[in-house]
């Protein structure tokens, strides 16, 4: 099993930025797939990106292309997600995810029920 405590998350202005990350215990992690979900209030989560074991895959939805950037760094057990030109649609508890295999697809990586082990979340409020 592997633990995912998340941090970073706060209050920021809009176009302003953020560095969330998900420390990981347990099971080596560079063995686990990691992704990036966000869930504003009455919304369902939702993804945002995911990284495979090695970083050499990385999948991002649509509306934080070109803002956003995942990275992990396996020696320190540790996931990262950077948040810029932030935006008040934003707002949302981020959440990282992780599961003990490789990234298969697009498909598979925004798939909320495909990650097994889920941090705790780390709210993001974006103010106008």
């Amino acid at each position: 099993q592997v633990q995912l405590v998340e941090s970073g998350g706060g209050l920021v202005q809009a176009g302003g930025s953020l560095r969330l990350s998900c420390a990981a215990s347990g099971r080596t992690f560079s063995r686990y797939a990691m992704g990036w979900f966000r869930q504003a209030p009455g919304k369902e989560r939702e993804f945002v990106a995911a990284i495979s074991r090695s970083g050499d895959k990385i999948y991002y939805t649509d509306s934080v292309k070109g803002r956003f950037t995942i990275s992990r760094d396996n020696a320190k057990s540790t996931g990262y997600l950077q948040l810029n030109s932030l935006k008040p649609e934003d707002t949302a508890v981020y959440y990282c995810a992780a599961r003990f295999r490789d990234l298969l697809d697009y498909a598979s990586a925004k798939d909320i029920t495909w990650y097994d082990y889920w941090g705790q979340g780390t709210q993001v409020t974006v103010s106008s």
